[in-house]
């Protein structure tokens, strides 16, 4: 009979829970569902607290200085553009950090096309690519 009271409160929460969900949902109308909820004495459980939202992870400029030695490869050459083939390579120092954010996790997710970036691009780790951007964001 003692296992049985806790299979009988589990199953009165999952009702009295459904009935709430349904009476935010539903105009207010009686059901069996709602009645057997009513009518059951349910100890009130603490809620659940809030989950926060995961924290921005904060790029580290030195480290993102190291981490973007590559970058200047194509990047870095005076005026900005590639030698072959031949198209104008953006300039990234001093762009806004949410940018290069942004613009280095859609390469490594494929939203953005560029064989070369999205190549560079997979093998960063968030914090990684926080690092970069910092730095890069930072030059003037």
């Amino acid at each position: 009979m003692k296992r049985l009271l806790p299979i009988a409160a589990s199953l009165a929460l999952i009702i009295a829970a459904s009935a709430t969900a349904q009476d935010a949902a539903a105009p207010a109308t009686a059901s069996p569902v709602q009645d057997a909820a009513s009518a059951a004495p349910v100890a009130a459980e603490p809620a659940a607290p809030a989950q926060a939202a995961p924290a921005a992870i904060k790029g580290d400029a030195a480290r993102g200085k190291g981490l973007s030695y590559t970058c200047r490869g194509c990047h870095g050459v005076t005026g900005y553009k590639n030698a072959y083939p031949s198209y104008h390579v953006p300039k990234l120092g001093g762009q806004s950090e949410t940018y290069l954010n942004n613009a280095l996790k859609e390469y490594r997710g494929g939203k953005r096309k560029h064989p070369t970036m999205q190549a560079q691009a997979e093998s960063f780790s968030e914090q990684d690519i926080a690092d970069i951007a910092a730095y890069l964001s930072s030059i003037k």
